[in-house]
């Protein structure tokens, strides 16, 4: 497994901040297939939260037709608002490709939330072989770890800061899940899901502690398994 850089990779937008597609360019010529090549990029959102499903994202772009002024709008989707990551996705639609996938609470709490991830991944890379009608030659895989896959793949440490293709598809699974997460909220008032997305913030605790857990809470996660022990449920 090829090691991530240790800073950010040199962009072919020097002037702009943000990820670049050098690493897709460089997989590719690393394989001397050239623009030929079909490189892939991986991410997941949810693994820390306490409640809903984990959500990865597999894109694919045309790196040699995307102009730059769509290239830079695409950045690490936790800096991104909402509004900020729907104009990405929207201006990134003629040059790219997008598929999701996911992993259940159920599946998360059966096995860990780390071994769901990887799986998650691995669904949203054969949903955009599905939906892209082609392999990949390579993936890049946001992290240091790799799913079981027959693809070829590179672990890369904060690639959603350095890979043009990892951080599209972060952005996808983020608005995608936040999206989810603000859907569940109504259903599931006084725990600030709107807000939170589920992650463990001091409103979504006071819920948790004040209302019980939800069938989308993650049980094996120590807060929410602390509340159902102490209403006898654990």
């Amino acid at each position: 497994m090829a090691k991530a850089p240790k800073s950010g990779a040199p962009g072919l937008r020097p002037s702009l901040p943000g990820p670049t597609a050098e690493l897709e360019r460089a997989a590719a010529a690393g394989m001397g297939l050239g623009r030929a090549a079909t490189v892939f990029g991986v991410d997941e959102v949810g693994r820390g939260p306490l409640a809903g499903p984990v959500v990865t994202g597999a894109a694919w772009i045309d790196v040699d037709r995307m102009p730059d002024s769509v290239a830079c709008l695409i950045a690490d989707s936790k800096a991104l608002t909402a509004e900020r990551r729907a104009a990405a996705l929207e201006a990134a639609r003629p040059y790219a490709v997008i598929a999701l996938g996911r992993a259940e609470v159920a599946e998360i709490d059966t096995t860990n939330i780390l071994a769901a991830a990887l799986t998650a991944m691995a669904r949203a890379v054969d949903a955009l072989v599905a939906t892209l009608g082609r392999r990949p030659d390579h993936v890049l895989v946001d992290g240091n770890r790799l799913p079981a896959w027959p693809w070829p793949a590179q672990a890369v440490v904060k690639g959603d800061c350095l890979s043009l293709s990892i951080a599209l598809a972060a952005i996808a699974a983020k608005q995608a899940r936040d999206a989810e997460m603000a859907a569940l909220a109504r259903h599931h008032p006084g725990y600030g899901w709107e807000r939170n997305a589920g992650y463990g913030t001091a409103e979504h605790r006071a819920g948790l502690a004040a209302l019980g857990a939800t069938p989308h809470h993650r049980r094996s996660f120590a807060p929410v398994r602390a509340v159902l022990e102490a209403r006898g449920l654990g």
